[in-house]
Formats: C-alpha cells, structure tokens, sequence
C-alpha cells in the first residue's frame, strides 16, 4: 500500500517524465532497440542544460539571488512596487536562469513579503501577483537560448547566430515588458498605500571564491551555448570544479528534466522512422509551424512540442516562436507555470480555483496580444 501511494505520489509529481518514458517504451515495439537509437540524442543540449542548472544552482545555495532580491525589494515604497519588482526580477532573470529557476527563487519570496504587508493587502496581492510573475517568467524567458530549454535546444538545432535569435524575439519581449508595466498601472489604486519592507537579517554571499568559480563556469557555459567552445569542455569544467568544490549542488540539479527530454528523444526518433507517421506529421506542419507550435504547446507543453515538431519541420525560427508563444495559454502550456500552482496550492489550498481563473484569463489576453503582433509583423501566424 505504501509503495503503491510512493508511485502515485511519483506520476503525480513527475508526469511529464513517466510520460516521455512511456512514449519512448511504447514506440520501441515498432522500431525495437538498434544503433540508430544513440543518434536520436541531443547529447550537445543535454550537456549544456545540465551545466546551466548546476551553475544556476551553485549560485542559489551561495545566496547570490537573495542578496539580489533584498537589495531590490528595500527600495519599494508600496505594494505596487513591490508587486512589480517581484515581477520584473522574474522577467528579466530568466533571460539568464531560466523561467524554472526565477520561479522556483522568487514565488516563496513573494509570499513571505505579502504576508507581511498584512491581511488585506495580501488577499488582494497575492494571487495576481504570483499569476504575472509566471507570465513574466515565461515571456522574459523567450529572448535568449538561456531561458527555457527548448530555446536552449532549438537555438543549437537551428544554426542561427545570437543575434539573429534575439532580433526574431525582440518584439514580443518589447511589448511583453510593455504589457507588464502597464499591468503595474492599473492594478488595485489602494496598491500606492505606504509600505516599507524589511527582513529580520539581511542576506549574504556564503562563499566568495565558489561565487567567483561560478560566475567563470557561467561563462564557460554561455561560450559552449554560443559555439565558440565545445560543449563537452563545458560540460568537464563543470564536473569537475563543481565535484571538487560543492559537490551538494550536483544534487540540486534537476535530472528529470533531462530524462524527460531522452524520453521525448527516443519517441520521437522513432516515429520519425515510421514512414506514415513521418509523412503526415510533416504535411501538418509545413508551412504552419507557429500556430502547430502553439496548439500542441496547450496540450503537451511547450518543451515536448519544441522536440517533437522539430523533427517534422526545418523553419526553426518559426517553431522558436510558436512554442515560445505557446508557453501561454492554459496551465501546462509551460512547465514553468506548474511550479508556481504547485507551490501556491501547497500554500494555500484554498485559493487553486481562483488562482487558475486568474491565471488562464490573464495568459489569454497576453497571449492575444502578442498574436496580434505576430500578425502585424508577418501578416498571418
């Protein structure tokens, strides 16, 4: 009984990952087991996105980001600041830690800080606060290959160069910030009320010689995303200086990601391999590969989508922008927005129902938006 609540509690908590593993299994009874299977790997984005949390982790444990957060948050003079610097610091650390990460960091921070701001505030806030530092998670998250894995892994499958890949997202992040800001205006009237905010001890940086060896392996790995060094030295340097010197943050890497994504590999290889599936797949997206993109992102989450229809359609650029787009919508759309509703709902309970209404309207009005600028940029989606 207890070890059949374990693997329950376990699907529940990991289903994109027992989901990738069942399709992989499944689609081994028509293409069984071969050479070919290690080609369908992407070891290049796997190296790189392991390398990427270790560091990002390496320097959560430091306390790098709540040093950050303390010195923003001491500023704000009301809860409207408050609730915009707790966005905004999701929007734009994300373009460098992943949307995952700036969430995981800065969700627990905004509750602690409502919470201090009283009762009132708090039931006013909170919700939508956490509600648009999931969409700006996701959307800062769009500019650059560093903000979500499947920028990470088209950005390499493309071959486009950091430019082009930042000019192609640039409007949608522009009018993303701008959409925000404004968000920040008209929310709640009573959010210009005086606040001060303070902590019962302020952070710190708790190793100064690991915070310098992370900043350098951050760079190494920013040298591998763009190509001007090998991945696997990344991937070496990582191992080796971080075993060396805090070996506890390899454990804070999260591996089921990775295993999640060698899951979708092997599906994927394999049903590209099947000459009916390949044929359709590819007549399907051809020519529509933003709204595929978007459409499949709604049900399968963006990620899946960025790995699948990659398989079936060269025009990266257009699959980059879809499934970025496509990380708004409904709740798993992005498995970044998982992560707030997990750690709202074990909060707060009570407040899933409302939480989920306001973030699907809200996603959906970002969303429309920034599909009426796809159209006015490219007369059609």
């Amino acid at each position: 009984m207890i070890c059949l609540k374990r693997v329950i509690g376990f699907v529940k908590s990991e289903a994109v990952l027992v989901i990738a593993c069942a399709l992989a299994v499944v689609s081994a009874f028509f293409v069984p087991p071969d050479k070919e299977y290690l080609g369908y790997i992407d070891f290049r984005t796997l190296g790189i996105l392991f390398c990427l949390m270790a560091v990002v982790a390496g320097f959560r444990r430091l306390g790098v980001f709540d040093v950050l957060a303390q010195a923003l948050l001491k500023k704000v003079k009301n809860v409207r600041q408050l609730a915009a610097v707790l966005m905004l610091m999701c929007f734009f650390l994300s373009m460098l830690i992943t949307n995952d990460v700036a969430l995981l960091t800065f969700v627990p921070f905004t509750f602690v800080l409502l919470e201090m701001t009283g009762e009132q505030t708090e039931r006013r806030w909170l919700i939508s606060a956490v509600a648009m530092q999931t969409i700006a998670a996701n959307l800062g998250s769009m500019l650059t290959p560093l903000g979500n894995p499947q920028n990470l892994y088209l950005y390499g499958k493309s071959g486009i160069n950091l430019g082009e890949f930042l000019l192609l997202m640039l409007p949608y992040s522009a009018l993303s910030l701008l959409l925000l800001v404004a968000w920040c205006f008209v929310k709640d009237a009573k959010g210009t009320a005086s606040l001060s905010v303070s902590f019962p001890e302020p952070a710190r940086i708790s190793g100064k010689k690991r915070l310098v060896m992370y900043a350098a392996l951050f760079v190494v790995c920013l040298l591998a995303v763009l190509h001007v060094i090998h991945w696997g030295i990344a991937l070496a340097a990582v191992l080796v200086f971080v075993a060396a010197a805090d070996r506890k943050t390899l454990l804070s890497v999260d591996y089921s990601l990775l295993l999640t994504f060698v899951g979708f590999f092997v599906f994927i290889g394999n049903m590209g391999r099947i000459p009916a599936f390949r044929s359709f797949l590819e007549a399907v997206v051809s020519g529509n590969e933003v709204i595929t993109a978007l459409l499949s992102s709604q049900v399968i989450s963006n990620v899946p989508a960025a790995l699948l229809l990659s398989e079936f359609s060269a025009d990266c650029p257009a699959l980059i922008v879809g499934t970025n787009l496509g990380g708004l919508g409904t709740l798993i759309a992005s498995m970044a927005s998982l992560i707030s509703f997990k750690q709202l709902a074990a909060k707060y309970p009570e407040k899933k129902s409302r939480y989920l209404l306001v973030f699907t309207v809200s996603n959906i009005a970002f969303l429309a938006a920034l599909l009426l600028l796809r159209v006015l940029l490219n007369g059609a989606l």
